[in-house]
């Protein structure tokens, strides 16, 4: 029976669904970048909760992908499929009503723990679903709307942030209103982002399960009919005797395979390298740069709304980039373009902390003057160069302070261009009774807007190199890295720890540079990316058109 439109809408069907899992996937890692300019104004956070709020998604990702897997071989890939899509409407709903920090956590680590399910199953799901003809399309549509839904996110910030600021400029110092449009700004960020949620969650309920599933659960009947939806008759039965040729081969050698030790060299050294290669990847900072952008704008010298549209400008450099590695890893290799990436990333960064360095050295330590402004438990001060004892320099310059009532720090800033400026520092309810402590307070020149785009200008190159490099070719290199014997565990260990430092770089982002600046930061992430390039230019074999089987080969000492 010939191929009619009915099968071919079904697949562009299916691809549009699994299009929207790598969307809400990339809008994970990106909504709160912007958000991070009003979220902290509203819910009263502590330096540290704030990192956990950025850091929440990953780790919800990092305790969900390992066990994705396992659930989708019990309950289906399409029951995982409408479950994450559940998940991540839920928690945005969660999200959105928050009023504290408890709240806000567990909405967004529900938020992380969808995206940890869908970059698993989906991409499972589209391998088993799609012809062969089609697999390579389908896995490359899910990466592409995937860092397409960190532009959608950037795009969603600029334009709240937009109206926000003209609503702020507009309020003309009136804190009730001020506060309004900064609580409406975040609130409305993620609520935008439940559209193409609701979306993925009902378009899977209407997709078929996954006829390799069906089969080795032995509904061979089912089966049939699932790979019907997308092909003749002819081509479904072909596919199906396919299927049932395979499984009795397995089955038949099955006692006469010979399992070595797990501990021999053919096993242990690809897993180590493939562990070192996923946790470096996310060592260079990438998801933490994605997350707290605009706050590193803004800090270099950018408004608001100018550091959401750099956000936007590097998100997009990140999707072309992309479609440059996809079009040279299988004409340049592997290996060449994880040495040219993490180069130009080590190149990058360490411009970006030497420009943060140069005027964060210009910082003035006042906390004496600060804390001689300190009435009990509170702060009023106006922020000038007389107040702090500065000589007067003529430019816009910002008081920053680190302080903690009981264990949790805060952090505020101050800048005299802005009308009236006044440090306030003051308990609340639930603090009135602890003792304020001022940890850190300098004060220094507020950089031009040419340094704001300038770090946007190393942050742009640092994406492009990571994007065509290590971003496509590190999930590449964790497939073809591991022998069969050990792939799925040994790729779920070395995803696990990818994500572990993942989370760990957002969390301690924030306190490193409260307590010694961004250079800093930018230092650490650099010294990683350069450890990645020795691991790469020494260890890490070229396994461009070579088989898995001459890759293992490679690794036991036999010549391929």
């Amino acid at each position: 029976m010939p191929e009619t439109s009915n099968h071919s809408f079904y697949r562009r069907f299916l691809l549009l669904i699994a299009g929207l899992g790598g969307l809400l996937y990339g809008i994970d890692v990106g909504i709160i970048a912007a958000a991070l300019l009003y979220l902290g104004k509203v819910v009263n956070l502590t330096v540290d909760q704030k990192s956990l709020i950025v850091a929440a998604v990953l780790g919800g990702s990092m305790l969900s992908s390992p066990v994705a897997g396992l659930l989708a071989d019990w309950f289906g890939r399409k029951r995982m499929m409408v479950v994450s899509g559940l998940i991540f409407v839920v928690s945005i709903v969660l999200i959105v009503s928050s009023q504290n920090f408890v709240q806000l956590f567990s909405g967004r680590l529900l938020q992380g723990m969808s995206g940890g399910v869908i970059a698993v199953v989906v991409p499972l799901y589209l391998a088993e679903t799609l012809k062969a003809d089609l697999r390579g399309r389908g896995t490359a549509i899910f990466q592409f709307m995937l860092t397409f839904g960190i532009v959608m996110a950037s795009l969603i910030g600029f334009y709240y942030t937009h109206h926000a600021e003209i609503a702020i400029a507009q309020a003309a110092g009136h804190p009730a209103l001020i506060l309004a449009a900064e609580n409406h700004a975040w609130r409305s960020m993620f609520l935008a982002v439940i559209y193409p949620g609701i979306l993925f969650f009902g378009g899977s309920i209407f997709l078929g399960e996954s006829p390799r599933w069906l089969f080795r659960r032995g509904r061979t009947d089912q089966a049939l009919r699932a790979l019907q939806k997308s092909s003749s008759l002819e081509e479904a039965e072909r596919e199906l005797a396919e299927m049932q040729a395979l499984a009795a081969e397995r089955k038949a050698g099955a006692s006469h395979r010979e399992f070595g030790s797990l501990l021999q060299r053919k096993y242990v050294i690809p897993f180590l390298l493939a562990c070192a290669i996923l946790s470096l990847n996310t060592a260079t900072g990438i998801n933490s740069v994605l997350s707290f952008i605009v706050v590193i704008l803004q800090k270099a010298g950018l408004t608001p709304t100018l550091a959401t549209q750099g956000d936007i400008v590097v998100t997009v450099l990140n999707c072309v980039a992309t479609l440059v590695g996809v079009a040279l890893v299988d004409r340049k290799g592997r290996r060449f373009l994880v040495k040219i990436g993490t180069a130009g990333i080590v190149l990058s960064l360490v411009a970006g902390a030497a420009i943060f360095l140069h005027f964060e050295s210009q910082q003035v330590n006042v906390k004496a003057r600060v804390v001689a402004a300190q009435s009990g438990n509170r702060i009023t001060m106006p922020v000038n160069q007389s107040a702090l004892g500065i000589a007067p320099t003529g430019h816009a310059m910002a008081l920053t302070v680190l302080y903690r009532y009981g264990s949790g720090e805060h952090m505020t800033t101050v800048v005299t261009s802005t009308p009236h400026p006044e440090l306030q520092i003051s308990p609340t309810a639930g603090e009135s009774h602890k003792l304020l402590t001022v940890e850190l307070a300098s004060y220094g020149p507020v950089p031009p807007e040419s340094t704001g785009w300038l770090i946007a200008l190393c942050l742009g190159a640092f994406i492009c190199c990571y994007a065509a490099g290590p971003g496509v070719v590190v999930w590449l290199a964790l497939s073809e890295l591991m022998p069969t014997r050990i792939r799925s565990t040994g790729m779920g260990i070395a995803l696990l720890l990818n994500q572990g430092v993942s989370t760990l770089m957002a969390y301690v982002f924030l306190p490193i540079v409260g307590h010694y600046g961004y250079y800093a930061m930018f230092f650490i992430w650099a010294g990683c990316a350069a450890l990645y390039f020795v691991t790469a230019t020494l260890f890490l074999p070229e396994t461009k058109g070579k088989t898995l089987e001459e890759i293992e080969l490679y690794f036991e000492g036999t010549p391929g």
